[in-house]
Protein backbone atom coordinates (compact mmCIF):
# COMPACT_ATOMS: atom_id res chain seq x y z
CA UNK A 1 0.00 0.00 0.00
CA UNK A 2 1.52 3.11 -1.00
CA UNK A 3 0.45 6.66 -0.10
CA UNK A 4 1.30 10.39 -1.39
CA UNK A 5 3.21 12.42 1.31
CA UNK A 6 1.93 16.27 1.33
CA UNK A 7 2.58 19.23 2.50
CA UNK A 8 1.06 21.30 4.94
CA UNK A 9 -0.99 23.21 2.44
CA UNK A 10 -2.26 19.97 0.71
CA UNK A 11 0.24 19.79 -2.60
CA UNK A 12 1.61 16.59 -3.05
CA UNK A 13 5.62 16.45 -2.50
CA UNK A 14 6.47 13.88 -4.85
CA UNK A 15 7.19 11.22 -2.19
CA UNK A 16 5.43 8.24 -1.29
CA UNK A 17 5.46 5.77 1.97
CA UNK A 18 4.99 2.24 1.70
CA UNK A 19 2.93 1.20 4.31
CA UNK A 20 2.16 -2.16 6.21
CA UNK A 21 -1.39 -3.53 4.45
CA UNK A 22 -1.80 -5.95 7.75
CA UNK A 23 -1.51 -2.47 9.78
CA UNK A 24 -3.22 -0.26 7.85
CA UNK A 25 -5.12 -2.40 5.06
CA UNK A 26 -8.00 -3.49 7.62
CA UNK A 27 -11.53 -2.51 7.48
CA UNK A 28 -11.89 -0.58 10.82
CA UNK A 29 -14.49 -1.60 13.90
CA UNK A 30 -16.59 1.14 14.35
CA UNK A 31 -17.77 0.52 17.62
CA UNK A 32 -14.09 0.06 19.15
CA UNK A 33 -13.50 3.37 17.96
CA UNK A 34 -16.21 4.93 19.71
CA UNK A 35 -15.48 3.33 22.78
CA UNK A 36 -11.82 4.70 22.51
CA UNK A 37 -13.28 7.49 21.81
CA UNK A 38 -15.76 7.92 24.67
CA UNK A 39 -13.36 6.56 26.95
CA UNK A 40 -10.68 9.46 26.12
CA UNK A 41 -13.62 11.71 26.59
CA UNK A 42 -14.62 10.94 30.29
CA UNK A 43 -10.38 10.88 30.50
CA UNK A 44 -10.29 14.78 29.97
CA UNK A 45 -13.71 15.56 32.24
CA UNK A 46 -11.84 13.20 35.16
CA UNK A 47 -11.36 14.83 38.45
CA UNK A 48 -13.27 18.35 37.22
CA UNK A 49 -16.78 17.49 39.20
CA UNK A 50 -17.84 20.22 41.78
CA UNK A 51 -20.87 20.43 44.09
CA UNK A 52 -23.00 23.53 45.24
CA UNK A 53 -21.68 25.13 48.52
CA UNK A 54 -24.66 27.19 50.92
CA UNK A 55 -23.83 30.08 48.75
CA UNK A 56 -24.54 28.42 45.51
CA UNK A 57 -28.02 27.67 46.49
CA UNK A 58 -30.49 30.03 45.40
CA UNK A 59 -33.74 31.24 47.32
CA UNK A 60 -34.26 27.57 49.02
CA UNK A 61 -35.27 27.70 52.63
CA UNK A 62 -33.57 23.93 52.80
CA UNK A 63 -30.80 23.70 55.33
CA UNK A 64 -27.71 21.83 53.16
CA UNK A 65 -26.74 19.41 56.51
CA UNK A 66 -29.42 18.02 59.20
CA UNK A 67 -28.83 18.97 62.59
CA UNK A 68 -30.16 16.51 65.24
CA UNK A 69 -30.20 18.22 68.53
CA UNK A 70 -29.83 15.77 71.28
CA UNK A 71 -31.84 17.01 74.29
CA UNK A 72 -30.43 16.29 77.60
CA UNK A 73 -32.50 16.22 80.76
CA UNK A 74 -30.85 17.69 83.74
CA UNK A 75 -31.96 16.93 86.71
CA UNK A 76 -31.73 18.28 90.11
CA UNK A 77 -29.83 16.65 93.13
Amino acid sequence: MELAIVNIAGKETGKKIKLSTEVFGIEPNDHAIYLDVKQYLANQRQGTHKTKQRAEINRTPKKLFVRKVLAVRVEEV
